[in-house]
């Protein structure tokens, strides 16, 4: 499902230079799994997500998500590759004009959907997120839990065969967490990919799944037990 072979990349620093992440990196992932990303703050956690949502192209090397290949894709193929994949960002995103209802269907919009189709998909996912009461609900007038609740159910919406996460749960207190990290499991037991990058060693060693750890330009396996809190 991904795939990043020899991969080397940067990120720019606030004085215009840059600074390499990864020289060389090698990194699969397979159909169905689950997979945490930890790591110290400017390790390159969300330079990797970007890599595979391909927001930032890799300096050498070739990244691969499903069908979708770095060093072959055109600038018209990039929409259909995000379609395919459910972005979850820790800061929401959420659109502050629109209720919850729209912000979920606008991701349906964007890609010609219209009508009963939209209406259909989107109540099921408000349903199964548990926020079918609040579509009404504009963002400010919701919890953080409830607003990342609301990003899940957009970033699902499209049915897509990878889930992105970074940092999910960073901005909610340990129960709300738990109540979220919930939502993931549950999708990867119906056969999602998730790859979450997170900060919480808790909840890695609670609901432990593969985990990569990145640090040095590196990225190797490790045992959740091993973490420390």
């Amino acid at each position: 499902m991904i795939e990043l072979e020899n991969v080397s990349a940067s990120y720019p620093l606030p004085g215009g230079e840059k600074r390499e992440v990864f020289s060389g990196l090698n990194l699969t992932i397979e159909r169905g799994e689950m997979v945490y990303l930890i790591g110290p703050t400017g390790s390159g956690k969300t330079t990797l997500l970007r890599l595979l949502y391909m927001d930032s192209p890799p300096i050498s090397g070739r990244v691969r998500v499903a069908d979708f290949r770095s060093d072959r894709m055109k600038p018209a193929e990039l929409p259909f590759l995000r379609r395919s994949l459910g972005i979850v960002f820790q800061d929401f995103q959420l659109l502050p004009d629109r209720d919850v209802y729209e912000n979920v269907a606008f991701a349906l919009y964007v890609t010609g959907k219209s009508g009963r189709v939209v209406r259909n998909r989107v109540l099921h996912v408000l349903s199964w997120v548990g926020l079918s009461h609040k579509r009404r609900r504009f963002p400010h007038e919701l919890s953080g839990g409830e607003q990342q609740r609301v990003v899940i159910a957009r970033a699902i919406v499209n049915e897509p065969w990878v889930i992105l996460a970074d940092e999910p749960t960073g901005n909610l207190d340990p129960a709300v967490a738990d109540d979220i990290q919930r939502l993931f499991l549950n999708l990867h037991s119906q056969g999602m990919t998730i790859l979450m990058a997170t900060h919480d060693y808790r909840l890695v060693q609670k609901y432990p799944a593969r985990t990569l750890a990145v640090a040095d330009g590196t990225v190797s396996e490790v045992d959740p037990a091993s973490l420390a809190g």
